[in-house]
């Protein structure tokens, strides 16, 4: 299948416009974007898998849910780092957002260096923001966070989203293994045929 590379090698300004008009097209995006606010967690973002995996389905021709298996929020907050805190968002987040057939995923990651090394076997620095914590996600065109600000949609993408509209999918090495990567890789080359992946 042919893919489109709409926003592929654009500006700035015309990558971010595309992005708005092609995620806001997609039902279950718009609901969550909708809502993010009600949460009242002023640093949350939107972002990762269902954001990049949103805009392949969609410049592919594909349904918009297809091979996305959830829904990516992360927010910050150092004043509690108890996995109970975190939990109770999470149980909020998820009955705010019932309605949407994914599952939901709420991380603090303030807190994400207390668990980090015993799910992947090796200790990280605590991240110092939100921010820092999408700056080491896997991939170039992964690494995305979306936020609703009075409405507007803002983009947060460290890396630039020429990645994410080529469909290339390029490591990001600051913080993930190999092992990490390769996993990923195979298993989203496997949905998306088309995706260019960058060798380790």
């Amino acid at each position: 299948m042919e893919v489109k590379l709409l926003g592929h090698n654009k500006s700035l300004d015309e990558q971010a416009a595309a992005l708005e008009s092609l995620l806001m097209r997609n039902r279950v995006f718009a609901e969550i974007f909708e809502k993010l606010p009600d949460f009242s967690l002023p640093t949350a973002y939107l972002g990762a898998g269902f954001v990049a995996q949103s805009v392949w389905n969609d410049l592919s021709g594909f349904p918009s849910l297809r091979a996305v298996k959830d829904v990516d929020i992360v927010y910050y907050d150092a004043s509690d780092l108890s996995q109970e805190a975190e939990a109770e968002i999470e149980r909020m987040v998820r009955g705010g957002l019932a309605r949407i057939p994914l599952e939901i995923e709420v991380k603090n990651q303030a807190r994400v260096h207390l668990w980090y090394e015993e799910y992947f076997g090796y200790p990280i620095e605590p991240y110092t923001s939100v921010e820092a914590g999408i700056n080491s996600w896997p991939t170039t065109a992964t690494a995305i966070g979306i936020q609703n600000r009075s409405g507007k949609l803002k983009v947060y993408a460290p890396y630039g989203l020429n990645d994410l509209f080529g469909f290339v999918v390029r490591p990001n090495k600051s913080q993930i293994t190999e092992k990490i990567y390769r996993n990923k890789a195979a298993r989203w080359k496997a949905a998306w045929p088309e995706l260019k992946i960058i060798p380790w």
